[in-house]
């Protein structure tokens, strides 16, 4: 069971590109430019950061990527406090993780992450709200796995977690954008939509899920899109 972060689980308002300014200072001695041309929605971290060093002027970024993202998982925890700060859980995602740990008689579920975030962001994001308690961490897959497409961090999760849990049967994606539903369906996993991020509704829908969610306002609505119950 793989929930994405940003706007399916959390929102984080004015804290998305401080981890970005933070690196790029560090590591190029000048501040970051204007990147609010490259698309983020939906896409992984690595390729969001090749991205940026491009539209910066970078020299060869695909050569300084591994180190910027290095530079990014050691500055995050000092983004801890503005996360709480500024950010919040969306309404209904407590509920909707509590129900999915409780309320399948006879299968164990496992709940992790599938996100483009890079794997230290994504602990400080749901670590600041406690959802964390619901999530094995380390069976999930992040944007600082080396990889560009998100679908391909689909195979790197089911690894982790058989390697943690024996193979699982079946695997399950939640998130907010198009780019979700195209990763599950390419990996061929389950995909529940929910419309809680910057996407539009319609599109969203068009997009073909297994499940589309309005929120996660209704627990047992949220589980029976999960599993299929519906």
């Amino acid at each position: 069971m793989l929930w994405d972060v940003d706007h399916t689980l959390v929102s984080i308002s004015r804290v998305g590109n401080d981890i970005y300014d933070l690196a790029f200072t560090e590591m190029f001695g000048r501040p970051m430019p204007d990147i609010s041309a490259v698309s983020m929605a939906g896409r992984t971290e690595r390729a969001i950061a090749l991205d940026v060093l491009t539209v910066a002027g970078v020299p060869d970024p695909g050569a300084q990527i591994d180190a910027f993202q290095q530079i990014q998982e050691v500055r995050a925890a000092s983004l801890a406090g503005r996360v709480r700060e500024f950010g919040r859980v969306l309404p209904g995602v407590p509920e909707a993780l509590a129900a999915v740990a409780a309320g399948l008689t006879g299968v164990r579920v496992v709940q992790s992450l599938l996100t483009g975030n890079i794997k230290a962001n994504a602990i400080i994001k749901v670590a600041a709200f406690g959802l964390d308690r619901w999530l094995d961490i380390e069976a999930g897959a992040y944007g600082s796995d080396p990889h560009e497409e998100r679908s391909d961090l689909v195979a790197v999760a089911r690894r982790r977690a058989a390697e943690r849990y024996a193979e699982p049967t079946a695997a399950v994606l939640v998130g907010d954008t198009p780019r979700d539903v195209r990763a599950a369906r390419e990996a061929g996993a389950r995909a529940v939509a929910v419309a809680t991020g910057f996407a539009d509704p319609e599109t969203l829908r068009a997009s073909e899920p297994d499940a589309y969610l309005e929120d996660f306002g209704d627990a047992a609505a949220a589980v029976a899109a999960i599993t299929g119950a519906t």
